[in-house]
C-alpha cells in the first residue's frame, strides 16, 4: 500500500511508505465545508477579510501529540491542499496565511506522549515508537511545506512549547510568540534527543553548531531570549498574539508574494526532506531503547508534573 498525503506533496515529493507506516487516514480532502465538521481536538476559524485560516489545538486531555490530534490536523492539511493548491483555479475566498495556535491556557503543546514512550521502552516495542514518531514527522513535513498551497504558515505560541511542541512551532515559516511563553527541548534530561524535526528546522535558523548546543543543553528559553537569538520571528505582548499577526499581515500585504518567495528560497537553500525527517526519527526511536530504568522514571515524573500543571491551569481558568 502507498502512503501519498494529499497535502504539500507534488510529483517530485511523493514518497511511498509501506503499509505499516500508514498512520492516519483522513476524510475526503474535497469536503466543501470543513468548518461544519465536528472536531474533538481542534478548533477552526477562517477570517476571509484578513485571508487567515486559524487552527487551534483544543484538546480535552493532556495537550500533547496524539493520534487523534494528528488525524484531525491532517484533515485540515488535506482540505487546504485540495482547495488552494496551485492548480490554476481561483477561489472567491483567497487564503494567504495559515496560523496554528492553542486554546489550552498557558500551553501551546507539551510535545510527545511521555507515558506512552515509557510503556513502549519497557516493552521493547520499537515498532510502536517508530509508528508514533513517523505520524508526527509526516505532520511536521506538511506544516513545513505549506500543504502545497501558495500560503505562508505561522505558529502562534501563547504559553509553553516544550519538546515536540517546540519542534512543531519550528516547522512553520514564521514563529510568533508572546513574551511570557517558554520554549525548549528538555529531552536530554532523560538521556534522549528531540527526534521529530528539531534538528532539521532549528538548523535552518541557528546553524549546525548552535543547534547541537541548543539540543544538548536542554535549557528552557523565554520568547524574548529566542527572539534575540533569531529563533522567534515576531515577539508579541501577552494576550496580543492574534492582534500582532493580523497587524503583520496587513502591514505586509503589498509584499506578500515576495515574502512567500523568500521563504521558498529558504527551503531551497536549506531543504528539509521527508526522507531526512524519517531517518532522524527512526534514530530517535532506536536511541529510546537504550534508556535505562532511571531515565524512564525521569520521563514519567516529568509527565506527572506536566499533568499537575495542566490541572492547575484549568482550575485557574
Amino acid at each position: 500500500m502507498e502512503f501519498r498525503s494529499h497535502a504539500a506533496n507534488d510529483a517530485k515529493e511523493n514518497l511511498l511508505v509501506e503499509a505499516r507506516d500508514l498512520l492516519i487516514h483522513s476524510a475526503s480532502p474535497s469536503d466543501p465545508d470543513i468548518f461544519s465538521k465536528q472536531f474533538n481536538e481542534i478548533e477552526l476559524r477562517f477570517d476571509r477579510s484578513d485571508e487567515i485560516f486559524w487552527c487551534y489545538m483544543n484538546q480535552t486531555s493532556r495537550p500533547s501529540y496524539t493520534y487523534e490530534l494528528g488525524e484531525e490536523i491532517q484533515q485540515v492539511q488535506d482540505w487546504i491542499h485540495a482547495n488552494y493548491a496551485m492548480d490554476g483555479s481561483q477561489r472567491s475566498d483567497p487564503l494567504r496565511y495559515f496560523v496554528c495556535g492553542s486554546r489550552t491556557p498557558g500551553i501551546y503543546n507539551l510535545g510527545g506522549d511521555l507515558k506512552h514512550f515509557a510503556d513502549c521502552i519497557r516493552r521493547r516495542d520499537l515498532g510502536a515508537l517508530k509508528k508514533y514518531a513517523r505520524t508526527c514527522v509526516h505532520m511536521q513535513y506538511e506544516n513545513s511545506t505549506g500543504f502545497g498551497a501558495p500560503i505562508i504558515t505561522m505558529a502562534l505560541v501563547q504559553g509553553d512549547a516544550l519538546g515536540g511542541g517546540f519542534e512543531h512551532a519550528l516547522a512553520f515559516d514564521i514563529l510568533v510568540a508572546e513574551k511570557s511563553a517558554r520554549l525548549g527541548l528538555p529531552e536530554i534530561l532523560f538521556n534522549l534527543f528531540p527526534g521529530m524535526g528539531a534538528y532539521s528546522f532549528l538548523r535552518q535558523r541557528l546553524g549546525r553548531k548552535d543547534t547541537e548546543r541548543f539540543i544538548l543543553e536542554g535549557k528552557l528559553f523565554t520568547a524574548t531570549e529566542l527572539y534575540d537569538m533569531g529563533v522567534v520571528d515576531i515577539l508579541a505582548e501577552d494576550g496580543m498574539g492574534e492582534a500582532a499577526i493580523v497587524e503583520y499581515t496587513k502591514e505586509n500585504r503589498r509584499r506578500y508574494h515576495a515574502e512567500r518567495a523568500v521563504y521558498r528560497a529558504r527551503k531551497i537553500a536549506s531543504p528539509v526532506s521527508l526522507e531526512e525527517l524519517l531517518e532522524i526519527t527512526d534514530a530517535w526511536a532506536e536511541t529510546a531503547l537504550y534508556l535505562e530504568e532511571g531515565d524512564v522514571r525521569k520521563m514519567e515524573r516529568l509527565a506527572t508534573a506536566q499533568d499537575r500543571r495542566i490541572q492547575r491551569s484549568l482550575k485557574a481558568v
